[in-house]
């Protein structure tokens, strides 16, 4: 029991770190300094920082893989935005995996292959998302304008993360709002938006902009 605690301490604050300070710039001496262990100790839990950030990984390809199984089932814009809202609550939590995406594909490019595949799969997701809007008259689209969104969609989470860097005045390691962030990814669907479903997004809008 206490090694299986001592691991997930492990995990715990090296997410924590990576998140904070970027994948790069942490090595396993910086974490095990963090926990206050023996350099040693972590070793004997994980024997290489790649183990750690593999372990984060799928715990990250997990929690997506949840959210893209109930993707179907969304059938209002409220529904939407709690869908986006906690995609983007996931992301923000594993930051890491995104923002530094071009480190972690070249340091591992395992994982590189497998954040393609997690890609293709959130692409499914949204598409089988907007169809099913698109099945309840929540948007009114044609197929191939629903294609697109769900592109436009999954470009926007995906590159969410990159883009706050650029951002003028934000510190580019600085925790974002999923909530803001789930609200203008909604904004791509906003022409689409049938009469009858414009309240939630007008509400919405109040909210964030007013």
């Amino acid at each position: 029991m206490a090694s299986n605690n001592t691991r997930e301490r492990i995990l715990q604050t090296s997410l924590a770190l990576f998140n904070a300070q970027g994948l790069a710039a942490v090595s396993t001496h910086r974490i095990a300094a963090e926990l206050e262990i023996s350099a040693g100790n972590l070793h004997y839990h994980f024997k290489a920082k790649q183990l750690i950030v593999d372990r984060l990984f799928r715990r990250f390809e997990e929690q997506l893989a949840l959210l893209n199984a109930s993707s179907g089932t969304v059938r209002a814009i409220d529904d939407l935005w709690l869908a986006l809202h906690l995609r983007f609550e996931a992301i923000d939590a594993y930051r890491f995996v995104y923002r530094d995406m071009a480190f972690l594909a070249g340091e591992y490019p395992v994982l590189g292959q497998r954040a393609q595949a997690l890609t293709a799969q959130n692409l499914l997701a949204a598409q089988s998302l907007c169809e099913a809007l698109r099945a309840a008259g929540v948007i009114e689209a044609t197929a191939e304008e629903a294609q697109m969104l769900a592109l436009q969609m999954v470009f926007t989470t995906t590159c969410w993360l990159s883009f706050e860097r650029l951002v003028p005045g934000r510190d580019a390691l600085q925790q974002a709002d999923p909530g803001l962030a789930a609200f203008y990814t909604l904004t791509l669907v906003s022409p689409y938006v049938s009469r009858e479903s414009r309240a939630y997004l007008d509400y919405l809008r109040g909210k964030y902009l007013g």
